[in-house]
């Protein structure tokens, strides 16, 4: 169990930036993977980094190779996360997935289907068998808070 002074207050938990959500769509707009994988190591530089008292083991997603750290809030009926990684790329794959999920609403998120995401921004096939597991551990453990609180 997290302990409350290790747990971030819920003034960080907010909707993310213009800058980061516009991000996406360069994502989806680069015409290689190159280009693209590029992109999304940009797009992990905009995701504010968690203070390092949050990078608790309570806190990490389990099935990521490398480390992540996700927490959640939910006000007013939408969820909201703040979420790092020790790893560049995988912090671009959380925004990606931040983006997506952050500030909705429980249905919208259980309906959240990563796979057509990533089909939608020609990423699938692109990411290794670690990577792709490590993506959906984190999809299904935002897919998971949504279920613990409830609608």
């Amino acid at each position: 169990m997290l302990n409350p002074s290790t747990t971030p207050s819920p003034q960080l938990f907010s909707p993310l930036s213009v800058e980061l959500v516009e991000a996406v769509s360069l994502i989806e707009q680069a015409n290689n993977w190159q280009d693209k994988y590029r992109q999304i190591m940009l797009l992990g530089k905009l995701l504010p980094p968690l203070a390092a008292e949050f990078k608790q083991p309570d806190a990490q997603v389990k099935g990521c190779e490398s480390q992540a750290w996700l927490y959640h809030y939910m006000l007013n009926g939408q969820h909201f996360y703040l979420a790092d990684s020790d790893a560049r790329i995988v912090k671009g794959l959380i925004g990606l997935l931040l983006v997506a999920c952050q500030s909705k609403t429980t249905d919208q998120i259980q309906q959240f289907d990563v796979k057509q995401y990533f089909d939608r921004l020609g990423l699938s096939g692109q990411l290794s068998p670690s990577r792709t597991n490590g993506l959906t551990a984190l999809a299904n453990a935002i897919v998971t808070y949504t279920q613990d609180v409830g609608t």
